[in-house]
């Protein structure tokens, strides 16, 4: 695939070996994020590569350390989102939270259908994910 494609990919710090693999694949070059945590523990990211009218897929699972990985992921997609991606594809091979699909008790959460708004809300237009834990995860998109 040439350079001057539409087509870029960003890695998360989760899986970062994967997304390389991923892009040596494609032919292309992982895109340059910088990604750093603050004294106190929060987030910050920078997006250094011009993404204006791009199609940006995003790999992040949120396996191990389901918290830090999400905010991470929701982080990144708004950055790109303000930074006029064309569309961002949210590549989750592990989609935290599945299990919470339902309520089976009282005052429970859905938090898989929590997660799927927060992606949404942050500026993903896909997700690309695999072996929900439910069907009905999907309709929650």
């Amino acid at each position: 695939m040439p350079q001057d494609n539409k087509l870029m990919l960003f890695s998360g710090s989760s899986h970062r070996e994967l997304a390389q693999e991923i892009a040596q694949c494609l032919g292309i070059t992982l895109g340059n994020v910088l990604i750093e945590t603050f004294p106190d523990n929060e987030i910050g990211v920078q997006i250094l590569e011009n993404v204006r009218g791009r199609d940006v897929f995003v790999l992040q699972s949120i396996a191990r350390h389901p918290n830090l990985y999400l905010m991470e992921l929701l982080i990144m997609i708004d950055a790109l989102k303000r930074a006029s991606a064309r569309s961002i594809v949210a590549v989750m091979p592990y989609f935290g939270y599945a299990r919470q699909d339902r309520k089976d008790k009282g005052r429970v959460p859905i938090t898989a259908k929590l997660v799927a708004d927060l992606l949404e809300k942050a500026g993903a237009t896909r997700v690309l994910t695999m072996d929900l834990h439910a069907e009905q995860i999907q309709g929650f998109f």
